[in-house]
C-alpha cells in the first residue's frame, strides 16, 4: 500500500496574515481625513475623463484638491507637534 502525502509544507499564517493591531488602526483613523479627501479627488477626477470638462467640473476639481492639500496640512501639522513634544 503506498501513502500519499503533502509535498508542500504545512500552510501556516505569515506575518502577513494578521489582524491590524491597535496601533495600526489608530494611525489609520488619524488618516481616515486625507483618505477621504483623496478618494473624492478620484472621483471627481473620474467623472470628468469622459466627457469635456465643465465650470462647475472646474470648480469640484479645485476645491477637491484645496481639501486634500488642508488635510495633508493637518495630518503634517499634528505629525510634527507630536514629534516635538
Amino acid at each position: 500500500m503506498r501513502h500519499i502525502v503533502a509535498l508542500q509544507p504545512v500552510v501556516t499564517g505569515s506575518e502577513y496574515d494578521r489582524e491590524p493591531t491597535a496601533t495600526e488602526l489608530d494611525a489609520i483613523e488619524q488618516e481616515m481625513p486625507l483618505i477621504a479627501a483623496e478618494v473624492e479627488l478620484l472621483d471627481v477626477q473620474i467623472s470628468t475623463l469622459d466627457r469635456p470638462v465643465t465650470e462647475v467640473d472646474t470648480r469640484r476639481l479645485r476645491r477637491a484638491r484645496r481639501k486634500v492639500l488642508a488635510a495633508r496640512r493637518t495630518l503634517a501639522n499634528r505629525y510634527s507637534v507630536g514629534e516635538a513634544a
